[in-house]
């Protein structure tokens, strides 16, 4: 892959790369505080928040890298996202 100026990559290139191992925190939803909004899947940068067929969300932790964005942009009334410390 050749990276252009300002060191842009193709789209979808980070679905092909595992990000995962490395991360020091990593998001849990809990489902019972969850408001079903889809803020958390609209603002992660890697698109590894899916919505499940029951229109519930779910967290694919392979391709999270743990920048915490889904927490904090999780609406004040709900906070159904926190970030945990990852133990390895």
């Amino acid at each position: 892959m050749v990276l252009g100026i300002g060191c842009t990559a193709r789209p979808g290139q980070s679905r092909n790369n595992k990000t995962g191992s490395w991360r020091v925190f990593y998001p849990v939803l809990d489902t019972e505080k969850c408001t079903k909004c889809g803020t958390c899947q609209l603002i992660c940068p890697e698109g590894c928040i899916n919505q499940m067929p029951d229109k519930s969300y779910e967290i694919d932790l392979d391709f999270c890298k743990g920048c915490g964005m889904c927490a904090a942009e999780c609406p004040d009334k709900a906070k159904a996202i926190t970030m945990h410390k990852e133990e390895k």
